[in-house]
């Protein structure tokens, strides 16, 4: 590298995190700008009991603060979303990279597997629901359902994506199985896995409201169908607030994630 070279790497670092700046500062000027219409509408442009105000549902986000409820229902989907993530995802990986490896045993389960993908997931809540009861366990199935074929299609095509050269290339220099698996295969599916983990993790957010709203007491799901029930468009949409910041957190975590685990993917 010569000196020229090396002097333009603070700029470029510092051109990419003036970027990186200037994005989040024209994202927070959108948001205030459609707050602002919004604010502008409600009442005046579109009756307010249609799309409520940014104002109404600040002040619904403060009440349930202030008493507790907020964070109790959040604990509580957040718990169901997660034991959901973690046990479909775990499944998911192994059965995916089980049957990535084993074409034989994906050919004979192909037809079971894609006959209980194609069932629409909200149509197997109420069958969860008798078999888990209306608690937590519910919740955690309906998540798990949906994270588990997310996860498991990627696994399986991550394994399967392996190019036979490259296993061919280790093989010759006397690699064992567990070489293989370690130098090739799981690298290579790598990308694929955390693809279908930062997907899944809003799918299993999304399974744990599902299972709160059509059978709940508890749970931002369940706050969401109380407010609908009383009509109550500003409580509505507060829950739906916290389930929007509560997506995008996770995601910019998984990302995060994603770019460590594969820097050597970003380099290259």
């Amino acid at each position: 590298m010569s000196i020229e070279q090396a002097d333009t790497l603070p700029a470029l670092t510092n051109t990419t995190g003036d970027q990186r700046w200037r994005y989040l500062l024209a994202q927070v000027a959108l948001l205030l700008l459609f707050l602002g219409l919004w604010q502008a509408a409600s009442g005046r442009l579109i009756d307010d009991f249609f799309i409520s105000s940014p104002s109404a549902i600040a002040v619904k986000l403060y009440v349930w603060t202030v008493d507790g409820t907020l964070w109790r229902s959040f604990l509580y989907t957040f718990q169901a979303m997660a034991g959901g993530f973690v046990l479909g995802s775990s499944v998911g990986f192994v059965v995916g990279f089980t049957l990535g490896r084993s074409p034989m045993l994906a050919r004979l389960l192909d037809p079971f597997i894609t006959a209980i993908y194609c069932m629409p997931k909200i149509a197997l809540a109420p069958l969860l629901i008798m078999w888990f009861g209306i608690g937590i366990a519910s919740k955690v199935a309906m998540a798990a359902l949906i994270v588990f074929f997310l996860v498991f299609l990627n696994t399986f095509a991550g394994v399967r994506d392996v190019q036979a050269v490259h296993l061919q290339s280790v093989r010759i220099m006397g690699a064992s199985s567990w070489q293989e698996l370690r130098f090739v295969v799981i690298p290579s599916a790598a990308a694929w896995v955390l693809t279908g983990l930062k997907v899944s993790v809003p799918y299993a957010l999304i399974g744990a409201v599902v299972g709160e709203l059509i059978s709940s007491n508890r749970g931002i799901g369940f706050l969401i169908g109380q407010a609908s029930g009383l009509f109550d468009t500003a409580g509505v949409f507060a829950g739906l607030t916290v389930l929007a910041f509560t997506g995008i957190a996770l995601n910019s975590g998984l990302k995060m994630l994603e770019q460590r685990a594969l820097r050597w993917k970003t380099v290259a």
